[in-house]
């Protein structure tokens, strides 16, 4: 058995380059993107007008000019108008192209127009609501990085510069496999000594908002099918996230099972509370990592973000940090192991506070509902109300 630190670190040291492929620019959202993206022309492109108003040139303005006779109107989207006679003015609406001649926008709330002629009605700087070009980004400059998600924000970016299409990072193939011959099917009316499954379901929605859509599978605890459909999932996916099968129980065979199909146990059991009997290895033949969660439904959940969600971030680049919470109570007689803790989280006077829930084990679906997150509690140390303490947020 091994401590959490160490169970982490080798979890750590077997990320997986899944490499890049090109996908369309809405499909990206949520992907990781996998090259830089630089400015493929000035940003703006041209001085571009930002209030709807007169343009006028501002040598007018400072020789006392107050009344404009208006040459043309030019809308968004008009290609680059003129101003002939430098004591007139355009009308011009917002986005559009200053006019040659011209270096002031004047709002059409500082003029009144009448009989074509605009007739300033207060003072008015010289020189404004101009977006000049390339004053956000210049053309060749790094506009996005890559190892960054993508969300709404760099959709817009992205098609700014035109990129229909968008060099993401690979997402691995990866296959939830339940086992136990008491699981039925969500429909399903239970007997009473069965459940309805709940664990994978829950992996496969955490699953869905990394943008991976996983294989479900359900094994029933029959040794040699149990190995063909392991080793068939294994032969069709870079990941194998199993839950239950891995306590000491007399139809718990996945671990024999795993040797058998030579996939390299690089640890089975850890010093942490839930998920004591976690197995983890790797098959190197096929290039399999393999995630072996316990069944209990608090054990899974908290040790997939624990472990699982890690190793995604950093086989993906993803840059992560490690978030904190005061704690809200104390917490006395930590035991021997790393214990998460489900909490409720809340800002208040400007911090980020954790109330402890009460749980009733690694099987209180209820408790797990209601949680945002797990405190990470090192072994053998109190803690004070206060204290600033690990958090992983579900």
């Amino acid at each position: 058995m091994i401590s959490h630190p160490e169970a982490l670190e080798k979890v750590l040291a077997t990320i997986t380059n899944f490499g890049t492929e090109k996908v369309a620019l809405l499909e990206s959202v949520n992907r990781i993107l996998a090259e830089d993206i630089f400015a493929d022309r000035d940003f703006p492109p041209f001085d571009r007008v930002t209030k709807d108003g007169i343009a006028v040139n501002s040598e007018a303005l400072e020789q006392g000019k107050t009344s404009f006779k208006i040459e043309a109107v030019y809308a968004a989207g008009s290609p680059q108008g003129i101003l002939n006679d430098p004591e007139n003015c355009v009308e011009i609406m917002t986005g559009a192209m200053l006019p040659k001649n011209c270096d002031s926008v004047i709002m059409y709330e500082d003029v009144e127009i009448e009989n074509g002629i605009a007739t300033l009605q207060t003072e008015v700087k010289a020189k404004i609501n101009i977006h000049r070009q390339g004053s956000d980004r210049q053309s060749g400059e790094k506009i996005l990085s890559k190892n960054q998600r993508i969300s709404a924000k760099e959709i817009g970016v992205l098609a700014t510069v035109g990129k229909a299409e968008v060099l993401v990072k690979k997402l691995p193939k990866i296959a939830i496999i339940s086992t136990g011959d008491e699981l039925v099917d969500v429909a399903e009316t239970p007997l009473p000594h069965q459940i309805r499954t709940s664990n994978t379901l829950s992996l496969f929605a955490a699953l869905e908002k990394e943008k991976i859509t996983p294989t479900l599978l359900h094994i029933r605890d029959e040794k040699e099918v149990m190995l063909q459909q392991v080793e068939n999932a294994m032969n069709n996916h870079d990941v194998l996230l199993l839950s239950g099968g891995v306590s000491k129980g007399k139809f718990d065979y996945l671990p024999e099972i795993l040797e058998e199909l030579k996939v390299e146990k690089l640890f089975h059991r850890v010093f942490q509370r839930p998920g004591k009997p976690l197995w983890f290895g790797k098959q190197q033949e096929n290039n399999v990592t393999v995630f072996s969660f316990p069944g209990n439904p608090n054990s899974t959940f908290v040790n997939f973000h624990i472990y699982f969600k890690r190793w995604l971030a950093a086989s993906l680049e993803i840059k992560t940090s490690t978030s904190e919470v005061i704690l809200k109570t104390d917490i006395a007689n930590n035991p021997k192991i790393t214990r998460y803790l489900l909490v409720k989280t809340k800002a208040e006077n400007g911090q980020f506070q954790a109330k402890l829930l009460n749980e009733n084990g690694s099987g209180d679906l209820i408790s797990l509902a209601n949680a945002d997150g797990v405190i990470v509690l090192p072994p053998e140390k109190d803690f004070k109300q206060g204290d600033v303490i690990e958090f992983v947020e579900f």
